[in-house]
């Protein structure tokens, strides 16, 4: 039995679930047969009773053309087949089929009793066995012995794992967009890849994170995340964006996404810089770059004024006019290549 669902990474714009809280059972094992053999001429064939079959497994795969939680809404309960019990003539139950749900790419999967994370979904195709299937019993002539030549018993078969699971989405991204509303995050994201975020003049345009592939040469990507508009306060449950912090955890590269319009270019970047730390203090050792957006809104003298009062490092970009776009990509390459080394 395969659990499959149809969200798909093609639309990521309807509605973004990242936690669920479910139930799964595996099945129980089958009971062991108590069976004697007849047949003619043979007037003490002896116990012939086979064990039960095992019980089905619940088992989680990690699908790469999954981006949401959203259909564990609707159903929160999954439960394996039991095996069936064993039979005469030393015949085996069939053991009860697995259930496969599939989980997007980057899911952590944690036990809602104990807080245990049984498992971790960050690579395509990866399984992981979340509730193991009972045993079957023994049948009576597993008991047969030279002192117990006919025994009349069989045994039970032995239960499933019911747990209490929290499903966590966690997006898996080389580069995360950080900034406030309004910033130009999803202006980079459309400009630099395929994907077509919602884009408007008006704060917290975007609700959800955003994935793109952006293409740093030939042969070569990343995939970057824009997350929803962060301001002070966010870590502590301010605005839409701390509701999406924890998708920058994954993430290799942290960009600081600035307005040039912003009054103080060095604050804007400590506060994000500060929300980010409040959040996940680990953060803190994160590669980040600072891109400085919608230069193309000032004049060219105005860039050049402001550059020279504020950190060398920051890049000045205009996603709209495409000004400076090599040395954006560049520079995201030389920092994910650092990385590998």
């Amino acid at each position: 039995m395969v659990i499959d669902f149809a969200a798909r990474v093609v639309d990521i714009g309807f509605m973004f679930v990242d936690y669920v809280e479910i139930e799964i059972s595996s099945g129980q094992g089958g009971h062991g047969c108590i069976a004697f053999h007849t047949e003619k001429y043979i007037p003490k064939g002896g116990p012939s009773g086979g064990d039960g079959g095992r019980g089905g497994d619940v088992i989680a795969v990690a699908d790469s053309n999954l981006s949401t939680l959203l259909d564990f809404r609707y159903r929160r309960t999954y439960e394996a087949e039991s095996g069936q019990p064993g039979q005469g003539s030393l015949k085996t139950g069939r053991s009860g089929e697995h259930v496969r749900i599939k989980l997007p790419v980057g899911t952590l999967v944690r036990n809602l009793e104990t807080g245990e994370l049984i498992a971790d979904l960050d690579e395509p195709g990866q399984e992981i066995t979340l509730a193991t299937g009972g045993k079957g019993g023994h049948g009576n002539a597993f008991y047969k012995s030279p002192t117990n030549q006919t025994p009349r018993k069989a045994q039970d078969g032995f239960p499933g794992q019911r747990l209490k699971l929290a499903l966590e989405l966690k997006l898996l991204a080389d580069v995360g967009l950080v900034g406030l509303p309004n910033a130009g995050k999803s202006t980079i994201l459309a400009a630099f890849s395929a994907a077509r975020p919602k884009i408007a003049d008006y704060p917290f345009t975007t609700l959800i994170p955003n994935l793109g592939i952006v293409r740093l040469r030939e042969y070569k990507s990343c995939v970057m995340a824009d997350i929803p508009g962060l301001i002070e306060g966010a870590s502590q449950g301010k605005g839409l964006g701390h509701q999406f912090l924890k998708h920058i955890q994954r993430t290799r590269l942290l960009i600081y996404v600035i307005d040039i319009n912003d009054v103080d270019l060095d604050a804007t970047r400590r506060t994000l810089e500060q929300e980010l730390l409040e959040f996940d203090n680990s953060l803190a050792s994160r590669p980040s770059l600072t891109v400085i957006t919608k230069i193309d809104t000032v004049t060219e003298s105005d860039v050049d004024a402001i550059s020279s009062e504020h950190d060398s490092g920051y890049l000045y970009i205009s996603a709209v006019a495409g000004l400076n776009r090599e040395a954006f990509l560049q520079a995201i390459e030389r920092e994910l290549d650092r990385q590998r080394t």
